[in-house]
């Protein structure tokens, strides 16, 4: 089916919004807080804080629409979140200029940023105490670039729901809430006015998200007294008596569980910006009993189903990311909102979970051609070849959705972290990569961790070249060491240190974010918050845990490869050489430099030499990370992805070993060096799962096809192989680009001629004009496969 006329209008309507901040979630927010003269607990604040927000926020109903809502004032609209991290003047304009990725700031709301919220969330942000809470050792190695910080920005996150909310209403929930505040025991547990204040913050929130949809269900009857179409009065009228229904009970229908999903989704990302995503989870397994219900019924067709969701799709496309502070391209060069919805995989039984809507979505995504959402599917040994070979179809054109995941995998990767098998399975993946139990577990991504940046350092005895300043260990001067071992060791020492500051930050802000702003909304959404009394923030869900993740194992790999081969053990260059050459990024050493990139083993081409670098590296990072504990009770677990960081921390990073020159960037993912394989795809696959990805908690993985490899029955065949042979080989995720670099090419030169070309970046999708210069370099430069 192809879209509708209404869903057209829609489509094009979004598409031609201006990308804008919105100032009235700041404004309203700093409203409540100077008004606010009340001792409080801060859970019941931030409810009524969140109350104030769903009962003043603009509520809009365009022409056309089906499901009803929007985050800011008007599809994107992007609000901010000052109590998080406040944007500066300087902030507004660079937003409201920059050539890539703008945001029209209006004058008004630059009038009510300097006037009002500036000055009253200066100091107070979360940003502000975070920074003020570091120590000296952290903001070197921040400022640095041995690490980021998400939750300087964001709040702690990703995070994806379960199914709960497809068979109880706000009200149900309001009623558990009631059961536990009467079974606290004020005399026997210290913490039982903490539970209290917490449950009452809940139910608060419950409360103020019925309120928001009678909000939309009064503005339909008011349109509908106005409207002359009796085909649209007919549907306000049904839109309004949908929004008196969900979220206060549960749907009934299929059109009520989308219309109930996002007002959930709008009320959590409204609470706070959990890392610019809140994902529906096995959407396609939630709504399937309701479609095959109304179907059946006849109160339902598969074109009105598809029309449905083509409706939802559209509106997760209306919400952009909200955009960074301190504005940095490379860390936040997209809008994107990182919205994941996973597809197929196994129900909660071990069984097959795609249906005959898992279909339908392959389509919706096919037809909509959106950057949002970001759709997932999950293969196991269970799914149906036709479910795979539908997957396979839609990839192949070309906009790099949606990638793919291990299924069997991913529940081995859960259930070694402690989940039991039922929640594993009912899990998956969200944002990029990564994986945790839907519903039930907070998995906080707490930043990206610079490997090559570290090797750096060692190499250069705990100094960072870049600046002159001593920021790690003195662990020995490289010229003296006689082994590899002995540089490996070095290095070693040199990461567990960096791992030990950024944990100790991320322990410290783990308890601000607790103490000051919890999230009691998500928290009602979430097992066993209620049942614990506790905050989501505050260790309050059934699994927490926490991720660092690690960026540039293929050039960690070659750079260590290059220094073992080169220096040790075929000792055609001494180390001293070496590290002139990298000092004056080989400048007058091309020749030098050439022997690096061309005569030394690479990772990605199934060469035992090389890959067994990587599994030393894999492993050293695995050891300074996994099983630490976290003080919501949780533990830290690494995954491997960096969204687009790869390029700032290429640019932080001077020439390495490798014959990379300083400044590029280093690579992405899991992912061999950019145009280092050369021995083709099944060389490649080979190598990445070397590593051991069960004891991840998600690696990226990205490969590009040149489109006429996929071309015809064969093609699919090959391609669908290939993705079965990757995750027989225990591989976690895959995902493609079917675009071949002189298409790239002429984007860049021409972008107004490619404004529709969509490309996979990292763990999401993009407008490939969108992104800075630097970053389309990168894809193009990833290695293009012809053939198998």
């Amino acid at each position: 089916m192809e879209m509708t006329e209404r869903v057209c209008r829609l489509r094009e309507q979004s598409r031609e919004a201006v990308t804008a901040l919105s100032a009235e979630r700041a404004e309203l927010l700093t409203a409540f807080y100077k008004e606010q003269r009340r001792p409080l607990s801060t859970p019941v604040e931030r409810a009524l804080a969140f109350r104030h927000l769903m009962d003043r926020k603009t509520i809009i109903i365009a022409p056309d629409e089906l499901i009803v809502g929007e985050k800011g004032p008007r599809p994107k609209a992007a609000p901010t979140y000052p109590e998080l991290c406040c944007h500066s003047m300087e902030d507004l304009d660079i937003l409201d200029s920059r050539e890539k990725t703008s945001f029209a700031v209006s004058d008004d709301a630059k009038r009510v940023y300097r006037d009002t919220i500036i000055p009253f969330w200066e100091g107070r942000s979360m940003r502000d105490r975070i920074f003020g809470e570091m120590t000296e050792a952290w903001k070197a190695a921040y400022e640095a670039g041995v690490f980021t910080e998400f939750m300087e920005q964001r709040s702690p996150g990703h995070t994806v729901h379960d199914d709960k909310i497809y068979s109880k209403g706000m009200l149900d929930f309001k009623r558990e809430i009631t059961q536990q505040l009467r079974g606290l025991d004020y005399l026997g547990d210290p913490e039982a006015y903490d539970k209290q204040e917490e449950l009452t913050a809940m139910r608060i929130c419950a409360d103020a998200l019925v309120r928001f949809a009678e909000r939309h269900a009064d503005l339909a009857i008011e349109l509908a007294s106005q409207e002359n179409d009796p085909d649209r009065r007919a549907e306000l009228d049904r839109i309004a008596a949908i929004c008196r229904h969900v979220p206060a009970h549960g749907p009934r229908s299929f059109w009520e569980a989308i219309q109930y999903y996002w007002f959930v989704h709008l009320g959590v990302t409204t609470e706070l910006n959990p890392w610019d995503a809140f994902c529906p989870g096995h959407l396609d397994q939630h709504l399937f009993p309701f479609y095959r219900r109304d179907v059946d019924a006849g109160t339902l067709t598969r074109e009105e189903a598809e029309e449905l969701l083509q409706c939802l799709w559209i509106k997760f496309d209306n919400q952009p990311a909200p955009p960074k502070v301190g504005v940095t391209a490379e860390e936040s060069g997209t809008y994107t909102d990182f919205v994941q919805i996973n597809l197929g995989g196994l129900r909660q039984d071990g069984s097959d979970g795609s249906n005959e809507l898992s279909h339908l979505m392959l389509d919706v995504i096919a037809t909509m051609r959106q950057v949002q959402p970001n759709p997932s599917v999950q293969i196991s040994k269970k799914s149906p070849r036709g479910f795979l070979d539908h997957t396979c179809r839609v990839i192949r054109q070309g906009m790099g959705k949606p990638d793919v995941f291990n299924c069997d995998l991913i529940v081995q990767e859960l259930v070694r972290q402690g989940k039991s098998i039922e929640d594993a399975r009912a899990g998956g993946t969200s944002g990029c990569v990564e994986a945790g139990a839907f519903g039930k577990e907070s998995y906080i991504l707490t930043g990206y961790f610079n490997m090559p940046k570290v090797l750096e350092i060692t190499l250069n005895n705990g100094v960072d070249p870049r600046t002159g300043d001593v920021i790690g260990l003195s662990t020995g001067d490289p010229t003296t060491f006689e082994t590899f071992e002995e540089l490996f060791d070095a290095y070693r020492k040199q990461l567990q240190y960096f791992i030990d500051v950024k944990v100790r930050g991320n322990n410290v802000i783990e308890r601000l974010f607790a103490r000051e702003l919890p999230a009691p909304f998500l928290s009602l959404l979430t097992d066993d918050c209620v049942a614990k009394g506790r905050d989501y923030h505050d260790g309050g869900t059934r699994y927490n845990t926490n991720y660092i993740q690690g960026v540039g194992l293929g050039t960690m790999s070659d750079a260590l490869t290059a220094v073992k081969y080169h220096v040790f053990d075929q000792q055609t260059l001494s180390m001293g050489e070496l590290l002139r050459a990298l000092q004056e990024d080989f400048g007058g050493s091309e020749r030098f430099r050439q022997q690096l990139l061309n005569r030394t083993p690479k990772y990605g081409n199934d060469d035992d030499y090389a890959d067994a670098v990587m599994v030393a590296v894999f492993e050293a990072y695995f050891n300074a990370v996994d099983g630490r504990p976290t003080p919501r009770g949780g533990t830290y677990r690494v995954n491997m992805l960096p969204t687009t960081v790869h390029v700032y921390f290429g640019s932080v990073v001077g020439a390495l070993p490798d014959g990379r020159r300083g400044g590029s960037p280093i690579s992405e993912g899991i992912s061999p060096v950019q145009g280092a394989d050369r021995k083709g795809p099944t060389a490649v696959i080979r190598s990445v799962t070397k590593m051991d990805h069960v004891r991840t908690g998600g690696t990226l993985f990205n490969q590009k096809f040149t489109p006429q490899v996929l071309e015809g029955d064969d093609g699919l065949d090959k391609f669908a192989r290939l993705i079965r042979t990757y995750f027989n080989l225990d591989g976690h995720h895959i995902q493609f680009n079917v675009v071949d670099a002189e298409t790239l090419r002429a984007a860049q030169e021409h972008p107004d001629d490619y404004r529709d070309l969509i490309v996979r970046v990292a763990g999401y999708s993009d407008y490939f004009c969108d992104l800075s210069r630097a970053l389309q370099d990168e894809i193009i430069a990833r290695t293009e496969h012809k053939g198998f």
